[in-house]
């Protein structure tokens, strides 16, 4: 055999580990697949115990149907068993996930209640309790449309897929974005569990475990419960307001029961709730220094002046029934859910204490008191779907359904006197009802149209009713101003599949999707009026190649995607006041490249790859916003450097080809896992790696509101024994300790909101 620069002809060499070094180097990347193939069968002789370790074959459901990843013309990223250990470990909320998918990005004005989800740059900044997101959440087949619903934690889970475009067809209104889907471990016939313990830095106590039961040969149970307590770590030295703060108790339970009498029928009972009482964001006044998106000199994490109360508690809870009948031809699946919730947050969004007319002040410039608390009193959500599937083995394939949702809210704003003892309820307030009804009828077709091409279509038809009042109350009332709106829409896809050899798929898509009309009536003053959004759809276009390498060593997805949406639904700012207002954007277009690889480098060594970049561009010459209200109210001294063109009126900035705000362009997300056997048992390391570019917090952009470039870091590494009985770990998440601004308010002064600071603890945990 010829010899090759970097010795590839060596056996030491005949690893993936050593071609993925080999094709960092662009003259040797193409002698990579070239050696393989040339050493295939003589490696596996001389090194029988290398190459032993093969991916895993990844099932999805994306198309609501078991199918094998390679096989969905659509881009999916996955995230299941240590991977999903190794982000959870040390009590992440669900933000764990922002990044670790191309193109997904999460964050929050609300802490771990409602987080916010963007997938290629489309999302929602909206921080109204009614606000509605482009990217919709499915867990264990039920859509979460409410805000709160979203942030239920991640434990006891098979395996989570992030769905990326629109899924209008088969998952309906609101995901013109994409889905991200989560499924938890359903009860089996088998009695096993684990329990999973751990403490941490600022005396962190976190508790995970479930247990199945099986009753008999029909009938199964699975428990599933979490609990995760961190102590505060941020200190108030003024002797008002809230002293301590950022702790958080947060418990969740799911109870399953799986009937199973015959092959012919299933029964599953899912009954889950939350507990979460902790602190909202904190709102830090003036960090931001003006002109820069740098962080005040001499910035302390760990304290925070202030005279407002802050608190925050969730409590929700739900149940969902899913029947499933196997007949000769078909598979008739009844798929009923319940969700409610009752959510309190009240901060102090000036960020400090005192005002210019209270003295003193600070820290910095504090133009007025704004401490308020939304409340969601009432809230309940049911939804209904019956879905028909064929079950033979012939070409054509099919799914017909109906689909059934109705929610009722109802939406509390009130403030509170900062400068009076104990803080006491402000007498005005502002409420929101609305009352939600929607059907809809989908149906899709795949048909094998030989061995190698794949088609499939798919046509939904959805109806929405929305009815909405909303009401200022002072010493008169204004309102109840009354918003009722129908509308309806016709979303489809079409796709297809095509096998250039046994382990290499390209595909190509073409979807579209909807998202609902929004209102919103957070009223500020008796003047205000509520605001209104029109339906907006999605055109989208796009293209790639699934493929396995190496024995299945090796896996690559790669795709690339073109959008279009019109009538975009935006948030603008007030600029001057608390609150927000909907317009449309007559076309925003998106369109950028994704890649996710995954390797076993060697019976030791796996890694992960994930790259993305998003190009996004607000398309509306008309179009303009009201600029940073803290240059006006705190007459230039706490004021943002905007970059825009100004607009027609003063005071406002057209933001025509601006990118969509929290949509960073480039993405990268990396793992590297090792493990050896050791004594009589396993140990193992991890560390992953997330990365994001700089993007605008706004729909305009100003120096201070644009925020910088982001590297995290997390490290496990661990023990195990007894044949994995037991296990023993040690982790660190963000290990470098960068803190930044990743998001502000911009009506009254240079207020920033921080990512989470290093954390890091240990845990056991047995398996039985």
């Amino acid at each position: 055999m010829r010899r090759l620069d970097f010795r590839l002809s060596r056996p030491s060499c005949r690893t993936l580990m050593c071609l993925a070094i080999a094709s960092a180097f662009p003259c040797e990347a193409a002698l990579a697949q070239e050696v393989v193939a040339a050493q295939e069968a003589p490696a596996a002789q001389a090194h029988p115990g290398q190459g032993g370790q093969r991916l895993d074959v990844v099932i999805v459901t994306a198309q609501r149907r078991a199918e094998n990843i390679r096989d969905v013309p659509m881009a999916i990223t996955t995230l299941s068993g240590d991977k999903l250990d190794t982000l959870t470990a040390g009590g992440q909320d669900i933000r764990f996930l922002s990044g670790r998918s191309p193109s997904l990005n999460i964050e929050s004005d609300y802490g771990r209640s409602f987080p916010r989800f963007y997938i290629r740059g489309q999302g929602n900044t909206d921080f109204d309790l009614n606000a509605s997101q482009p990217v919709g959440l499915v867990v264990d087949d039920i859509v979460q449309e409410s805000p709160m619903l979203k942030g239920f934690p991640v434990f006891d889970t098979e395996q989570v897929e992030v769905l990326r475009g629109p899924q209008g067809t088969l998952f309906g209104r609101n995901s013109p974005a994409g889905v991200i889907k989560f499924d938890s471990v359903r009860p089996v016939f088998k009695t096993e569990g684990y329990l999973n313990v751990g403490i941490g830095n600022y005396r962190a106590k976190n508790a995970e475990g479930a247990f199945n039961l099986p009753f008999s040969d029909t009938v199964a149970a699975r428990v599933s419960l979490q609990s995760q307590n961190r102590d505060d770590r941020v200190h108030n030295p003024r002797p008002t307001g809230t002293r301590d703060l950022e702790g958080y108790h947060d418990h969740a339970g799911r109870i399953q029961l799986l009937i199973q009498p015959n092959k012919e029928f299933s029964a599953l009972l899912n009954v889950h709730a939350r507990d979460l009482d902790n602190n909202a964001t904190l709102f830090r006044a003036n960090i931001i220094k003006q002109g820069t998106n740098d962080l005040v000199d001499g910035f302390d994490y760990g304290t925070y002046p202030t005279d407002g109360i802050n608190k925050q508690t969730l409590r929700t809870k739900g149940a969902n029934m899913r029947l499933r009948w196997n007949l000769d031809q078909v598979t008739l699946h009844s798929i009923t859910g319940y969700e409610t919730a009752d959510f309190y947050s009240r901060a102090d969004v000036d960020g400090g204490f005192g005002a210019v007319y209270a003295p003193p002040m600070g820290p910095g410039y504090i133009p007025f008191v704004v401490e308020t608390a939304d409340l969601l009193p009432h809230h309940r959500q049911l939804t209904q779907e019956f879905r028909v599937e064929s079950n033979g083995a012939g070409p054509l394939q099919w799914i017909g359904g109906l689909f059934y949702f109705n929610e009722d809210i109802r939406i509390d704003s009130i403030s509170f006197d900062s400068l009076a003892p104990n803080n006491p309820q402000n007498p005005f307030y502002a409420t929101q009802d609305q009352s939600t009804k929607s059907w809809a009828a989908f149906g899709s077709l795949n048909y094998t149209v030989s061995d190698k091409l794949k088609l499939r279509g798919g046509l939904r038809y959805t109806s929405d009713s929305k009815d909405f009042s909303a009401r200022r109350i002072e010493a008169t009332t204004a309102g109840p101003f009354i918003i009722n709106n129908d509308s309806n829409n016709v979303s489809w896809d079409l796709s297809g599949t095509y096998a250039l050899d046994k382990d290499t798929n390209l595909f190509a898509r073409i979807a579209t999707g909807y998202r609902a009309p929004s209102m919103q009536g957070r009223l500020f003053s008796l003047a205000d009026r509520p605001s209104f959004a029109d339906a907006e759809k999605v055109l989208s276009y796009e293209a790639g190649i699934k493929q396995e390498m190496f024995d299945r060593r090796a896996r690559v997805s790669a795709s690339v995607f073109q959008y279009r949406v019109k009538d975009k639904q935006l948030t603008a700012g007030s600029g001057v006041i608390n609150m927000n207002q909907l317009i449309n954007a007559d076309k925003v277009t998106g369109q950028g490249v994704e890649l996710d690889f995954q390797a076993v480098l060697s019976d030791s060594w796996r890694m992960t790859f994930g790259g993305s970049y998003n190009d996004t561009e607000i398309k509306d010459a008309s179009l303009f916003v009201q600029q940073c209200g803290n240059f006006a109210n705190t007459g230039g001294r706490a004021g943002c450097t905007v970059t825009d063109p100004v607009g027609p009126f003063p005071g406002t900035l057209r933001i025509d080809g601006n990118p969509l705000p929290r949509a960073p362009k480039w993405q990268a997300n990396f793992t590297l896992s090792y493990s050896v056997a050791l004594g009589n048992g396993e140990f193992y390391a991890h560390t992953d790696w997330a990365y994001r570019t700089t993007y605008n917090m706004f729909l305009y952009e100003a120096k201070e509101y644009k925020a910088k470039s982001l590297l995290e870091g997390g490290l496990r590494t661990g023990y195990k024994w007894n044949d994995g009985k037991y296990e023993v770990t040690a982790f660190a998440r963000n290990i470098t300790d960068k803190v930044q601004v990743v998001g502000a308010i911009d009506f009254d002064n240079l207020t920033g909101i921080l990512n989470e600071p290093r954390t890091f603890g240990a845990q056991f945990k047995v398996n039985f």
